[in-house]
């Protein structure tokens, strides 16, 4: 079995804990997310880290993965340290390492510091708390702020927004970042990317009303936008369950 990997320069003992990090995360207990992939939260040389391990691919994307498309380990490393450079926060990466066996993709792995967080963005959306106003606005603004910088957060879904309240302010850091894209985004078309969070009208419209202006933007036609979008995937999502409830 052969192994690509990368680590971040500033964690050079790194190197060797990623050769070994299968056998790391399989003595380590403390799972925090099973679902396709697994997350743990390990202490490595006196450093709380968040360990992913990524699903085995199919037969298929492990050859696609290996010689076609760059594998979702790498794009979380090499995401994480765009988004790094552009001063938008998300849990430091410290390295990934892939396993290939016959010249396929395997196991793979992601290693980024923990960041201690209060809740996610789907606590907002789902307990309703008297804070949600202040918490929607300054989310609201992170999220024109990293549109300026030309950041989209292909999966901008409650549970990968983290939120930390520090000081009189909210601050948010990003994570499931290996489906990114970086391009100029126009700030209208920018309300789009709220759609996967499933708020109701009157927290987006709470949304809206904060980016609108943040954005010199017309607040009705924000408002209208933010909704239509909202509701264009409601609609397409809620379709395809009832198609399957039929089956």
């Amino acid at each position: 079995m052969s192994q690509k990997l990368e680590f971040n320069r500033n964690y050079p003992t790194f190197k060797d804990i990623l050769l070994d990090i299968k056998s790391i995360f399989l003595k380590n207990s403390k799972t925090i997310h099973l679902a396709r992939n697994e997350l743990k939260v390990i202490e490595i040389e006196n450093i709380n880290t968040v360990v992913k391990a990524f699903r085995v691919p199919n037969l298929l994307n492990q050859f696609v993965y290996a010689y076609i498309r760059k594998s979702k380990a790498y794009k979380a490393f090499h995401n994480a340290t765009k988004l790094h450079q552009l001063n938008v926060s998300t849990p430091e990466a410290i390295g990934y390492i892939e396993f290939f066996e016959c010249g396929l993709l395997k196991e793979s792995f992601f290693i980024s510091q923990e960041f201690p967080y209060d809740f996610t963005i789907a606590h907002i959306r789902d307990k309703q708390p008297s804070y949600k106003i202040k918490v929607l606005e300054d989310f609201a603004e992170f999220t024109y702020e990293i549109h300026k910088k030309g950041v989209w957060h292909v999966d901008y879904s409650g549970g990968n927004i983290l939120v930390k309240f520090d000081g009189d302010k909210y601050k948010f850091s990003l994570v499931d970042i290996n489906r990114m894209k970086f391009f100029e985004i126009n700030l209208y078309e920018g309300l789009e990317n709220f759609n996967k969070l499933w708020f109701n009208q009157e927290d987006l419209t709470t949304i809206a009303k904060t980016y609108s202006k943040l954005a010199n933007l017309n607040e009705e036609k924000a408002i209208s936008k933010i909704l239509m979008y909202d509701k264009k995937l409601k609609d397409k999502i809620l379709f395809k369950r009832k198609l399957k409830g039929k089956r």
